[in-house]
């Protein structure tokens, strides 16, 4: 999709020691905070902030233990509201347009139902508003990659299939070596903090809301997207071709959408 050209500049701020680190996409538009999932980091929104630009500025935290952002001692959904609130005053943003994919969906909303008076308007890619799975996690698979390796390539040879997903996000290290853009079992921990009843957080706002589904979803069934849409004022949807990572697979699709909903606007 065609935007204005547009440079991020990397800044951090400090949360009671701990750095969390955020792509500011920058320009005059209205302000757009855009909260990546599991696995990913804040990076994956810089097509958006292309597509959206000069109209929105996009900030793109790196989540608590992700990409650049330090490890957290816990990873409770307050935890991450709470970082998106420290950031939005850190910049100065009294209030924004909530954006996420899955877990970052989540909390997209709680912000809004926590402080609704900082989010002129939300939207949801993908992310549960109720999951009640007490079973292992979807994400046990990470268990059996290492945190860190002497080299790269040791690292993308252990991590096998997700090599191409991962590749460009492993960080180096203060030793020589390399890591993961997130610890396996810290990862574990937040995804198992998503799960649970969200109906109330959901429906307590009535700002606009976008929910995006993908037609080809592993988490979110149609009949639960239409519920979560329905059940809510003042929201719309979007579906999208591709699996639950429909932002990455289908970038423009997704980017149409939410440009189209952010017109709506006033």
């Amino acid at each position: 999709m065609n935007g204005t050209s547009v440079t991020a500049i990397r800044g951090e701020l400090h949360i009671d020691g701990r750095r969390l680190s955020y792509l500011d996409f920058g320009g005059p538009g209205r302000p757009l905070l855009a909260l990546h999932g599991h696995l990913y980091e804040g990076q994956t929104w810089a097509q958006l902030a292309q597509g959206l630009a000069p109209q929105w500025r996009v900030i793109a935290p790196d989540q608590r233990g992700h990409g650049d952002s330090d490890r957290a001692a816990s990873y409770t959904r307050d935890d991450y509201v709470a970082d998106a609130i420290a950031l939005l005053d850190h910049l100065g943003i009294e209030q924004a347009v909530t954006l996420g994919h899955s877990g970052g969906g989540i909390t997209a909303f709680q912000i809004a139902a926590r402080h609704p008076e900082r989010v002129s308007a939300i939207v949801n890619a993908e992310g549960p508003v109720c999951d009640l799975d007490d079973g292992p996690s979807a994400l046990s698979f990470v268990l059996s990659m290492p945190y860190t390796a002497p080299g790269r390539q040791a690292l993308l040879d252990a991590i096998g299939p997700l090599a191409p997903m991962l590749g460009d996000k492993l960080r180096s290290t203060a030793d020589g070596g390399w890591r993961l853009p997130f610890h396996p079992q810290d990862t574990i921990t937040s995804e198992q903090g998503t799960h649970g009843d969200h109906w109330a957080d959901w429906t307590s706002t009535e700002c606009p809301a976008l929910f995006v589904l993908a037609r080809d979803s592993q988490v979110i069934t149609p009949e639960e997207g239409r519920e979560i849409v329905a059940r809510r004022a003042n929201t719309r949807l979007a579906e999208l071709h591709g699996d639950h990572f429909a932002h990455t697979t289908d970038p423009d699709g997704f980017a149409a959408a939410v440009k189209d909903f952010l017109n709506t606007l006033s």
